[in-house]
This record gives C-alpha cells, structure tokens and sequence, in this order.
C-alpha cells in the first residue's frame, strides 16, 4: 500500500492519497483547490486515481474534491450523513456509514463520527493485500494529535444557533461508541496540524494512534467516567475566534467550489496597465515584509505578508468578488501566490507587477507607543484573539479579531482616529491596509504593537498593571 500525506504549511491542513501498487489504482482524501501535487505524485507512482472523497464540508479552506474528480474522471464520494441542511449540492456518489470506497486491494470504510460536524466521516483504512482488519483512521476533524474538533464552528459561522452543546455531547458520542472501539495499534492520522483554527491546541506531531489518545489525551479520562458534561464543557472552553471567511467556505464547499480548471500562469503588468486596472477597482496585494510596506505603500495597497500564513492572510482580509494584482518578482512567485488564494476562494488576478514603478507611494499613517496618548479621542482597536486579550492588554482598548475586523468594520466609528494594535505588529499592519482599502480613512498602526507598549510602559507600571490582578500580561508569542 501507498500512503502519502500532504501538508499545507499556511492553513496547518492535511490530504492524503492511499494507493494500490499491485492494481495502479489510489483514492485521495481532502485534497486542496490546486490539485496539481496529487495528479504530478499519482503520475510518478504510475497510479490512477479512480476515487475522490472528504471527511467533512470544510469550512477553514475551499475543497479540491469536485476539482480532482473533474481533472482525473475520479468517482467522487461524500457524505451522506447529517440531514438536508448538511447533503452536498453538487454531483456525487453518497457514501454513508459501513459504506467502502476501494482502490484495488485497498479499502476505505466510512464511518459516521458527528460533532465537529454532523455529517462528518472517518475512514478505517484496510491494506487487505496485507491485512484482513484497519490499521489507518483518517480522521479528519474529529480527532487530532492531542485534542479534538471544535464543536461550536458552525455556531461561529452562523450556520446554526445554539447548537454547539448538542454537538460537543454527539463527539462524545462518537469517541465512545466509534474510535474508542477500535484497537490501540491503529494509527490517527487527522486533518489539521498545529496552529489551524478548527481545534483549540493540536499537537505539532503529523500522527498519533487510538492508544497513545486514549491514554494521554485530555477527554480519555471523561469518556471512561461516562461524564459526558465535563467532557463538552472542557471542549467547548477557550476555543479560538472563528475568522468569517469560514463561513463562505463552509457554504461554498456544500453548495460546489467553482472549477478551475487548466491555467497559465499569471501574465506580467506593466505599470501602465497597473495604474489603469487600480483605477477600475483592482486592489494590489503589497507581499512585501512590513518594514518595507510602513516606509512606503501605494494608495489603496492591501499589506499580504508573503509566507507560510499567506493564504489565511487572505481569508482574512480579502473581499472574494474584488479583482486582485499581485506584488510578485516573476511568473513562479505570482503562480504560488494565486494557487494560495485559491485555496481560501480567491480567483480573481489579474496578473502580477514586478515592481512599484509608476505608483505614488506613502507610509501608511503609524505611531510609536510612546506617542499614543497624543492621539486625542482614538478608539484601541486589539485585533489579537480573545484569549491573548484576556491575558493583557492596553487599557481602554477594545477586541475586534484581524479574522473579523473587514466584515465588522461598520461598527467602528467613522468620524474618530481607529489605532490598531496585536502582539508585535503583522497582524495589525495587514488589517490596517484591508480597511483603508475598503474606505476607512482614518486608521492608524500601533508600531511594534502590544510589546511596543509593554516595553514603553513596563518600567513605570510593573508587569501585572495591566490585567487583573495577579495576571502577568505577557504572551507566549
């Protein structure tokens, strides 16, 4: 058997493709929007893909399920647990629990685990060229290493409401009645790694087994009692803010990603065509580092950091209908960037500018810690988590998530100066640029962000002064 995991760095999301060596035949499992790693690695391994499936309708990046099937003539299987609300939209095969999807002498049965969704799927994998039970749980996300799915996503996302209880009781359920019967030897290995938002402390390992968690994990101890009480509400405390793009995910991924199809790579813009396109409405996305963005920006830019976070920057930030102008070296760079929008929806580029040749640039409007009280009558903006909000933060200042501040920005005041600040200052920087590109004017950065601050304050003020009492305000990251 043949078995190949696929990470995506930037959204912390795992695919996987199963295949049969004997029969040239493989199934992949959650493959991402650009499905061109699957088709290259199938290729070399002289593999048909004959099968396309995924554990769940996501709703932290858009699926590449319907994609691939479409590219390969792949059958493609998805759930059909859950209830109407949660049936896939589009052409498909059902596929429910005990089903199998088979690939030569490979097998994967389906099995139903409700919770973090409730049409969610796990597959037992079975190599019956070898062995006549599972030694595989694709796990998607109901169980990673060293936590479990969040229940309240699609509270988060506003697909339900006040559903969040029912569902941490149904995880309950599911680890009870469905992985906690199987044996130990049989290997997790699950959706997402460290820093995704559908879990609340995934470990940094890509694997585990059904032992090690029952064992180690945190909820073996509270399924062995039966207590389930203490289980969904241990579960549903301190999960993350759910950033609002997971919600157009959510509902796209349901109803059917567009197809992308073959495409060339992005063209080059000269800086006329640049200037004429941002004059129609185009945004330049400036992935450029942040103390190049601060020392000089065009009107309008929207400040992308390039790197391993990129495309949830995007998810965050960007308005899925807007046309987008990427700020990439050449056509390789541009290629990766808009196969990174992809993956969250964004597919509108059209092209990519070398250089800021022609363009007008300015800093974007900033100030030191030391000069914030000089900016009379600003709203403190802490785009950080909730969490890190709780464990410090500067007085006055209220918390708005960088995930959500776009889609909320209605409810900042028009007619005073906003500061944004996070931890150190990417975060702030990026929303600062996605709200002046949607019209906000008088949006100002906090240099340096909470540490600036801290290091401004903390000799006059001591460490605990600026949260509750006891509580030292300084954070991990």
């Amino acid at each position: 058997m043949i078995f190949q995991r696929f990470y995506d760095e930037g959204l912390a999301q795992a695919s996987y493709l199963i295949g049969c060596e004997r029969h040239g035949a493989a199934i992949v499992v959650d493959p991402r929007r650009d499905v061109s790693g699957y088709l290259e690695e199938a290729t070399r391994r002289g593999l048909d893909i004959v099968a396309v499936t995924e554990t769940h309708i996501h709703a932290d990046y858009l699926s590449g399920a319907r994609e691939l099937a479409g590219a390969t003539g792949a059958a493609l299987y998805l759930s059909a647990e859950g209830g109407p609300e949660w049936t896939y939209r589009f052409d498909h095969q059902p596929v429910g629990h005990g089903d199998e999807i088979v690939a030569g002498a490979v097998a994967l049965r389906a099995v139903h685990t409700p919770g973090h969704t409730p049409e969610h799927l796990t597959f037992l994998v079975t190599d019956r060229a070898a062995a006549g039970e599972p030694g595989i749980a694709l796990t998607g996300d109901f169980v990673f290493a060293g936590d479990l799915g969040r229940p309240d996503l699609l509270d988060e996302t506003g697909a339900t409401e006040g559903s969040r209880f029912h569902a941490a009781v149904e995880q309950f359920s599911s680890l009870q009645e469905r992985l906690l019967t199987l044996p130990d030897y049989v290997q997790v290995w699950p959706g997402h790694g460290a820093g995704s938002a559908c879990g609340r402390s995934l470990g940094a390992v890509p694997s585990s087994t059904v032992g090690y968690e029952r064992r180690f994990a945190w909820w073996g101890q509270l399924i062995e009692w039966g207590d389930h009480r203490s289980f969904a509400g241990r579960l549903l405390e301190g999960q993350p803010d759910a950033p609002t793009y997971f919600a157009r995910m959510k509902r796209l991924n349901r109803d059917g990603p567009p197809l992308l199809g073959r495409r060339e790579a992005p063209r080059p813009l000269d800086p006329g065509e640049v200037r004429r396109l941002l004059d129609g409405g185009a945004r330049l996305l400036d992935s450029r580092p942040r103390t190049q963005y601060l020392a000089g920006a065009a009107p309008g830019a929207i400040h992308l950091p390039w790197g391993k976070n990129f495309s949830t920057w995007a998810g965050w930030l960007l308005e899925p209908d807007a046309e987008y102008i990427l700020l990439a070296s050449a056509a390789p760079a541009a290629s990766e960037m808009r196969d990174l929008l992809s993956r969250v929806g964004i597919d509108r580029v059209a092209g990519f500018a070398p250089t800021l040749d022609g363009l007008v640039l300015a800093p974007p409007a900033a100030l030191g810690a030391e000069s914030l009280s000089g900016l009379e009558g600003a709203l403190l903006v802490d785009v950080r988590a909730a969490s890190e909000y709780a464990e410090g933060h500067i007085p006055g200042a209220v918390q708005l998530h960088a995930g959500r501040i776009v889609t909320r920005r209605a409810a900042l005041p028009p007619d005073r100066p906003v500061v944004l600040y996070c931890q150190s200052g990417d975060r702030s920087v990026a929303a600062g640029s996605a709200l002046r590109a949607a019209g906000m004017r008088n949006v100002w950065e906090l240099v340096g962000g909470y540490q600036a601050w801290l290091a401004v304050t903390r000799p006059a003020r001591g460490l605990n002064s600026d949260g509750p009492p006891g509580q030292n305000p300084r954070h991990p990251r």
